[in-house]
């Protein structure tokens, strides 16, 4: 919202000085942000004063441009020039060059004298041109900054205006004048007013308000005037979408007149501009008073209005200049005709008033702000109107802005106003609130006096009954936002001051803080970013053929996922099954960047729908659904596990002087995935495996010890890599987080250090060469019993000495009591039974 300094101060006790920043400041304090200040004199300087052509003479050029040369007399006459300066000419007439043709000899114009500067930093200053020396320059609208225009220089009598000659005109146009824009929150819609905030002002000083409302006297009976019908047949929420409508009628207007200058900076300070004086009141009214309203050309109406919804089919030109096809569910106002306005958003064309309109109609109506907010994101149509409708407007403010309208169309265009008029609609109940002793310091933190919390009310313009146990408040008709006691607690604070607040920290209750699995999922993360890997946020749109390949660990098997209704790529249209698609997508496009060498890993949710998605139909705006309802809308959203997942490429470091750096193989992947189930204190299981995604040869299945399906690592597949352009040994892990979170305890214990020595033994067992190292390691470990302390395979040997279809398996055996230093006879015996047992079901022979 822009406020014009001079228009704020006819109805508060601003400060002569004051500037827009000092408004500000003052503004600040009763909850307003600052946004910008428009001051037109900041780029534009005198001297620029009125002047009057003496002389015209025409003088046709080479270049086939006819240029004037004219004498302007810049004071009054028989009065020498007062002003200094290289160029100005003591006598008061200047000469000056001018290629604009819309004037004559006798006109009044706007001189810029030498030592004016325009805005864009123009300085103007004697030159020689065309022949001759022009001091000075005839400025245009544009030139001064007030407007687009360019056709021709300012004639001042074309505007209403006679000033003297000498006059300062940027006194004369408001460009001294200043504005101040602040941010209005949607909750405060009244401060979309000169009548709003000067209240605010006078709040935030404690100085005096004049309400410009109280200015405006309405005929106690208006009679019968316009017939204006309130028909709504399909309410939203049941709450009507007009429930009052003022109509006056204003005949004899002179649409012809020109808008008054103080009417025109205003309305151009506050980012409006001028179009006709019937439309620059509208807006002006609107501005002032905060009840945006509407001028019919009588003539163009076709009996009687109708406030009503739109019909099937119904279409309407609006004033944009453009044809619109009507909702069902917009408001409209009509005559015998069909639709001639979208309501409390823009009228139509057909009843425009124009150069030809002799008599006008005047609407100020009451609208409902759903309504009004639909239909102008229906239409994508914001207009000044439409932002305070969709926010509230007072109920009573409607006869009082038709009849500022209605002065205002009398005094400046010449009309004559019928006595009688039109206004319809129903009060709307009045809203009582309760606020109990005591809440506002309990709810604020700050101990408010009862005369505080009275007085402040009070000058809010509420109703405040003193109660048993409190006060009774009633809110003022302005304040639609104003329902609860917490409202009004705010209110309070707000009023007293931000300031009087103290600036304590809360203590926090007990029991708060991260959840478990929030903890459990910080930890995670860290620890691979503290192994090396970079953690990265990719899309969650894949292709569908994505989705088939990481989505199921067998090739052709179907695939259920989410189709997006309305994609941001239709290639991309599918919500992901796996976390990988988007990894190797972020890793592809850091390859083509010259970045080979990544260890990247994310942590996101994927979709996995089970059954039917969705629910028949979308529970209406405007009310909680009941748990029943949202039951159905939770049970229709597709299960979200949390996954996480790397991937890897090149070389695990930077190649340098003494270094051979290595390339990442599927063991790092397997050891990221074990890092991720160490952290949470989770043992998983590593087995051979397989995954259409994966080397057919180079897949580990991941799962916990109860069997449980944790995820997949390994080299992806060959013809995989090779079709999305990565390099040939590029390895990759997924796993369901939500698994491991579940399986890890609340708390990890850290195992206790022994201080008894380790006893290490090796043993080599040949076993079929199809059969699972991982088998035969768990096999040792169960067999070994409980002084087995860790089995690792170190090697896997295939040739000389074993016979065919046969493999070795070397394993470290590591052996340790918590009590004593075991002997070697100990350990070999627990060895010994190890390999009993790998013997018993593999048929595994010691090597």
């Amino acid at each position: 919202m822009r406020i014009p300094l001079s228009w704020l101060r006819e109805y508060t006790e601003l400060p002569a000085g004051a500037s827009s920043e000092d408004l500000m400041a003052d503004l600040v304090r009763v909850g307003f942000e600052e946004e910008d200040v428009h001051r037109p004199a900041d780029t534009i300087s005198g001297p620029v004063v009125v002047g009057q052509v003496l002389s015209l003479v025409k003088e046709p050029q080479s270049n086939g441009k006819t240029i004037n040369w004219c004498q302007v007399r810049v004071v009054p006459e028989g009065q020498q020039q007062t002003l200094e300066g290289k160029g100005i000419e003591p006598s008061g007439i200047q000469g000056i060059v001018c290629g604009a043709h819309n004037f004559v000899e006798g006109d009044k114009v706007v001189v810029t004298l030498p030592g004016a500067v325009l805005p864009g930093d123009f300085h103007i200053s004697p030159r020689k041109t065309y022949g001759h020396v022009s001091a000075g320059m005839i400025a245009s609208a544009r030139e001064l900054g007030l407007g687009d225009e360019h056709d021709g220089i300012i004639v001042l009598s074309t505007l209403g205006l006679d000033p003297e000659l000498g006059t300062d005109a940027l006194e004369l146009f408001g460009l001294k004048d200043e504005a101040a824009e602040i941010n209005v929150t949607p909750d405060r819609s009244y401060a979309f007013s000169i009548r709003g905030v000067a209240r605010e002002y006078a709040h935030a000083t404690g100085t005096a308000f004049t309400d410009p409302a109280s200015q405006v006297t309405v005929p106690a009976a208006l009679g019968e005037g316009y017939p204006v019908t309130l028909s709504d047949q399909a309410p939203i929420y049941g709450v009507p979408g007009c429930d009052r409508f003022v109509a006056r009628v204003v005949r004899g207007v002179d649409t012809s007149r020109p808008t008054p200058q103080w009417m025109v900076s205003r309305l151009r300070l506050a980012g409006i501009r001028s179009i006709s004086l019937p439309v620059d009141i509208s807006n002006y009214v609107m501005l002032e008073l905060g009840q945006p309203n509407h001028c019919y050309d009588l003539d163009t109406l076709d009996g009687g209005i109708v406030v009503r919804r739109a019909l099937p089919g119904e279409r309407i030109f609006t004033l944009d200049e453009k044809d619109r096809a009507l909702d069902a569910e917009d408001l409209v106002i009509a005559d015998g005709s069909g639709a001639i306005g979208i309501a409390g958003v823009m009228g139509g064309a057909r009843t425009e008033v124009s150069a030809n309109t002799k008599d006008i109609l005047v609407e100020a109506a009451h609208f409902d702000t759903i309504s009004i907010a639909r239909a102008r994101r229906r239409h994508k149509l914001p207009s000044e109107a439409s932002k305070r409708f969709e926010r509230g407007v007072d109920w009573y403010l409607a006869p009082l802005a038709a009849q500022r309208v209605v002065d205002l169309l009398v005094e400046l265009a010449g009309g004559t106003a019928d006595e009688a008029g039109t206004d319809v609609g129903t009060v709307p109940e009045t809203v009582n609130i309760f606020l109990p002793t005591g809440f506002v310091s309990a709810r604020i933190g700050v101990e408010y006096t009862p005369e505080q919390i009275e007085s402040s009310l009070t000058d809010l313009g509420a109703t405040v009954t003193g109660t048993e146990g409190g006060w009774t408040v009633t809110a003022p008709s302005w304040r639609n936002d104003l329902e609860t006691k917490e409202d009004l607690s705010e209110e309070i604070a707000r009023l007293v001051g931000y300031d009087k607040i103290p600036a304590t920290l809360p203590v926090a209750p007990p029991g708060r803080g991260l959840s478990r699995v929030q903890k459990q999922r910080r930890r995670v993360m860290q620890a691979l970013a503290d192994s090396g890997l970079v953690e990265v946020l990719a899309y969650p749109f894949v292709t569908r053929a994505s989705n088939d390949v990481f989505g199921t660990p067998e090739a052709g098997a179907t695939v259920q996922a989410v189709k997006l209704a309305n994609p941001l790529s239709e290639e991309f249209g599918w919500l992901r099954t796996s976390v990988l698609p988007g990894l190797l997508e972020t890793a592809k496009r850091n390859i083509s960047r010259g970045f080979r060498d990544l260890a990247l890993f994310e942590a996101g949710l994927v979709f996995l729908p089970d059954g039917e998605l969705g629910t028949p139909g979308i529970p209406p705006l405007g009310a909680k659904p009941s748990d029943e309802v949202l039951d159905g809308l939770y049970g229709g959203i597709p299960a979200q596990p949390q996954h996480i997942a790397g991937v890897f490429t090149g070389k695990d470091s930077p190649a340098a002087p003494g270094h051979t750096p290595r390339a990442w193989d599927w063991a790092d992947a397997v050891d990221a995935a074990r890092l991720v189930a160490d952290v949470l204190g989770v043992e998983i299981v590593v087995e051979q495996g397989a995954h259409q995604a994966f080397h057919p040869g180079r897949t580990a299945v991941l799962r916990l010890r109860s069997g449980e399906l944790v995820g997949y690592a390994g080299e992806l597949h060959p013809k995989l890599v090779k079709s999305q352009d990565l390099p040939a040994r590029t390895v990759a892990f997924e796993i369901d987080a939500d698994v491991l979170f579940e399986a890890a305890a609340d708390v990890v214990v850290a195992k206790a250090i022994s201080t008894f020595p380790v006893a290490t033994q090796d043993v080599a067992l040949i076993v079929d060469g199809d059969q699972p190292a991982a088998a035969v390691q768990e096999t040792l470990r169960e067999g070994a019993g409980e002084l087995l302390e860790d089995v690792a395979l170190f090697d896997v040997y295939v040739g000389t000495g074993i016979p065919e279809g046969k493999k070795s398996l070397a394993f470290g055996l590591r052996f340790r009591a918590d009590d004593r230093t075991l002997t070697a006879d100990e350990a070999s015996e627990a060895r010994a039974s190890a390999v009993a047992l790998a013997a018993e079901r593999f048929g595994a022979v010691q090597r």
